[in-house]
């Protein structure tokens, strides 16, 4: 299926495991959200592996890309934060909301729908989703390692300095668990990191993960896991396995079902476009159009994934920006993906090993990987200020905004404005057009 030799192999294994311990985090962190909910850790643990499992599986089947897949940051705040403890709907019945919504997002991917959205959007904004998207991934990246936070003294955001660890105040501004020690080890990881990519040594975001997590064990800075051992069965999963429930669902009224539902579909299809397009751009994978290829085969797995994982207790299930780390490592074709997915099964019986990688040991990669999504900005005409505006404010929006979706919408919508206004309304297709009105109710009903 593959159609590779040694060499290509050994790259798309390396790529695979690259992209899952830049991706691996969420095994710790998505659980732990979901439990604010109020579902059992264990069961979303399993959930979570499985579904990202399933969806990476599917990429590779499909279409044969190295995009990964697993329950998406984001999406899951939602999930817990404004659905269930917000408008006070159960989380079985959030479940449900999420199985509906990938039922749609089935029907969209099936019928031409997604992929005219996707072919529909301009070069320059592809273009400039790319560069957004790697931004994006460098500030999550640089605040992972706690080298940016916010500064009370600006308002905004700031690099870290001593004061922050002496001033009670200022330290509850750090990521959680941050100390003078992983702070130093993320800059004592991005500089072997910076240093690997330069060389061009092979595999140099995985060599600096690692070497990263080893200098953290002697210097008290790891993961969470280790308690009870590094391996263990995995239990839990019977709790939130097919635990969907429609009739809470329906019971908060159709204006709460409809916004829920529309929320979770209209967010989950614009990161995932804006994943695809910004990571697929990079990699070269665009034809000379700006169209990806098998695009169709890239939403259903998308749309399948999301809605096996809500069958399997957990939020939507959407493609991954960290998969540009295993492209950025040489991934090409499914055999990335399917690595990937392969340790997640794993992690179900070696979670407390793979929580033992502490998060700041994979933020010098994130940090590189925004480096490399920087390449497409030399498509943007800059000296057309149509095209540079709804470029600039796509690129400026998705780290502002800490969101990818939220940097498309403002794009799409100043590049339909600013024709309208110069008078070439005519430029604009019609995918635009009726996005433009969706992007509205969505702002008159969020």
């Amino acid at each position: 299926m593959f159609d590779l030799d040694r060499a290509g192999v050994r790259r798309e294994i390396r790529a695979g495991v690259t992209t899952f311990m830049t991706m691996a985090y969420i095994v710790v962190v998505h659980p732990h959200m979901l439990a604010e909910a109020g579902m059992p850790r264990d069961g979303v643990m399993m959930a979570t592996c499985l579904a990202a499992a399933l969806g990476c599986f599917l990429m590779a089947w499909l279409t044969n890309y190295p995009f990964a897949m697993a329950p998406g940051l984001g999406l899951n705040a939602f999930f817990a934060y404004s659905v269930v403890l917000g408008m006070g709907l159960s989380w079985q019945g959030a479940l449900a909301a999420v199985f509906l919504s990938g039922i749609v997002f089935v029907i969209l991917s099936v019928t031409p729908v997604r992929e005219a959205i996707i072919n529909g959007i301009p070069v320059s904004l592809k273009a400039a989703m790319s560069v957004g998207i790697g931004l994006f991934i460098a500030l999550v990246g640089l605040e992972t390692a706690g080298l940016v936070v916010f500064s009370p003294a600006t308002g905004s955001l700031g690099l870290v300095s001593e004061r922050y660890f002496a001033d009670p105040d200022l330290r509850a501004l750090l990521p959680e668990g941050a100390s003078v020690a992983s702070v130093g080890l993320a800059i004592g990881g991005l500089m072997l990191t910076t240093a690997l990519v330069a060389l061009k040594v092979r595999g140099a975001l995985l060599w600096g993960i690692l070497a990263a997590t080893a200098a953290g064990i002697p210097l008290g800075v790891t993961g969470e896991g280790g308690a009870g051992g590094l391996v263990g069965w995995p239990t839990g999963l019977g709790e939130v396995c097919l635990a969907m429930s429609f009739a809470d669902l329906f019971s908060g009224g159709l204006l709460v079902v409809f916004t829920v539902i529309f929320t979770f579909t209209f967010v989950d299809l614009f990161d995932t476009t804006g994943t695809l397009v910004g990571v697929a751009g990079k990699a070269g994978m665009l034809d000379e159009e700006g169209r990806l290829p098998r695009v169709r085969g890239a939403l259903l797995a998308d749309s399948l994934a999301t809605v096996g994982g809500a069958a399997l207790g957990t939020s939507t299930t959407t493609t991954y920006i960290e998969s540009a780390s295993g492209i950025a490592e040489g991934g090409k074709t499914g055999l990335t993906a399917v690595t990937t997915g392969v340790l997640f099964l794993l992690t179900l019986f070696c979670g407390p090993l793979v929580m033992e990688i502490p998060r700041v040991a994979t933020a010098p990669a994130l940090i590189i990987v925004g480096v490399y999504m920087m390449e497409p900005v030399r498509r943007i005409d800059f000296a057309d200020f149509l095209e540079a505006i709804p470029a600039f404010l796509t690129i400026i929006i998705m780290p502002l905004s800490f969101s990818i979706s939220e940097g498309i919408v403002v794009g799409l919508l100043a590049h339909v404005f600013l024709r309208l206004v110069t008078g070439r309304a005519g430029q604009v297709n019609l995918t635009l057009w009726v996005l433009t009105a969706c992007f509205i109710l969505r702002f008159i009903i969020a």
